[in-house]
């Protein structure tokens, strides 16, 4: 017998304003609900446009469970399309990216599609006159998500009609996608340096929170960060610090560097890290890069830009931006527990070359599945789908720093260890969640 389907109030009693509990994370059953309603209702990222600059180009993701293609259209606008044929739901293409030319062609009958979906061709067409195809689905092509929208290059799509559009959803949170790429002197960004993909044993809420969680680097971190830091220390006096270390470096801070530097939340489940500082502020000066943001926003633009160094910025549900550091993750859900987790590196077009150098060397370092500091996170979260399975305690903690005065969907600033991102979070599951129930 179900126990969520159809259960509107079963739902929203996971979600208590502090606690969660257990089966949002282990429960197969709220899974899929969340593929159903949660990953409908809700703008996913879907790609770049950078990753299909020409007519034809096309890139294989999915949207929850849901498989898509985002593809550039003969009128240059990008398309999201499903990965699907009308015909006998063969999938149109099975490569993660290539150029299809004016046209799709289904590798099964041969059934041809624009570029938009629409049909355009059926062998032996004459065998469907006088039997109704007209009216029939099969003849509208390939289904089109229909709630598509680029933001600066960022292509988000929603499958279902409910739930708010694109400016309601994100609001003031897309100044964090604004200062990513306003930091390239022509205002553009592209993808670059490919992708590294690692599968985590894990629910796909545990990374999403863990990017605003403060409280845990300095410790889960100590054995990868931490001795890195402890080796350079033994080098001559004078060592010039080299570039991973000064990646490695603000892992290490103590809980009142994380805790002055503060969290933003924003309606809907987004928020960020990094209000007033962050482990990115502290780089190194590129050489040359001032002068060209100065000649491209004038000085004082240009030192807001830059200045501007949020941590990591949660876009709900599953999209993780760093820009600093031109980096985002997607999260992307497989099961109860498991999780495959992207992370991309774009290039700040017309800026120097040693950004993109820097932005590889973290993504390596910290995100491959051969980064150390990766390995401690993915423990902690593996530790933690186990644990839950014990009986004892069926409720998830997220206490730290609430208030009964905290109010859902607000705008707000406060302390950097606080878990009200986390709460935040959880609270617009239960709203996008229940949404069509």
């Amino acid at each position: 017998m179900s126990r969520y389907r159809g259960n509107v109030a079963a739902i929203k009693d996971l979600v208590r304003p502090a606690e969660v509990h257990r089966d949002v994370y282990i429960d197969e059953e709220v899974f899929q609900l969340e593929m159903e309603h949660l990953f409908a209702n809700t703008w996913v990222y879907v790609g770049h446009d950078s990753q299909v600059p020409n007519p034809g180009d096309y890139f294989g993701t999915t949207i929850g469970l849901q498989p898509v293609l985002m593809v550039r259209h003969t009128d240059d606008t990008v398309k999201v399309l499903y990965n699907r044929c009308p015909h006998k739901g063969t999938r149109i293409t099975t490569e993660t990216c290539g150029n299809t030319g004016k046209f799709f062609r289904c590798p099964y009958h041969a059934w041809s599609f624009r570029t938009d979906g629409s049909l355009i061709a059926i062998p032996l067409r004459e065998g469907y006159e006088n039997t109704g195809f007209e009216q029939s689905h099969a003849a509208k092509g390939m289904s089109a998500v229909r709630h598509v929208h680029n933001y600066r290059g960022f292509v988000f799509a929603k499958l279902n009609d409910v739930g708010p559009g694109f400016e309601e959803f994100f609001g003031d949170s897309l100044s964090s996608l604004d200062n990513m790429v306003d930091r390239s002197p022509v205002g553009k960004l592209e993808v670059a340096g490919g992708v590294l993909r690692y599968m985590h044993n894990c629910n796909w809420k545990m990374l999403v929170e863990n990017q605003t969680d403060t409280c845990h680097p300095m410790i889960a971190h100590a054995s990868s960060a931490g001795t890195a830091i402890s080796v350079f220390n033994k080098a001559p006096p004078g060592t010039k610090k080299p570039m991973a270390v000064e990646i490695y470096a603000p892992f290490m801070s103590p809980y009142e560097f994380f805790e002055n530097m503060g969290i933003r939340v924003w309606p809907n489940g987004h928020g960020h890290t990094g209000v007033h500082h962050s482990i990115h502020s502290d780089y190194s000066a590129i050489p040359d890069y001032f002068d060209k943001m100065v000649a491209a926003y004038g000085e004082e633009r240009a030192k807001k830009i830059l200045g501007e160094n949020r941590h990591n910025t949660c876009y709900f549900p599953n999209l993780m931006a760093k820009g600093p550091i031109q980096l985002i993750r997607l999260f992307k859900p497989l099961a109860a527990n498991k999780t495959l987790v992207e992370s991309w590196t774009f290039r700040l077009v017309d800026a120097p070359d040693m950004l993109l150098e820097r932005t590889l060397m973290y993504n390596r370092l910290i995100n491959a599945s051969t980064s150390v500091v990766g390995h401690d996170d993915l423990e902690m979260y593996e530790r933690a789908q186990e644990g839950l399975h014990v009986d004892a305690n069926q409720w998830v903690n997220v206490q730290r720093l609430y208030s009964a005065a905290e109010k859902p969907d607000v705008t707000a600033e406060t302390n950097g260890t606080t878990e009200w991102q986390m709460r935040n979070q959880f609270s617009a599951w239960s709203k996008f969640m229940t949404m069509s129930m």
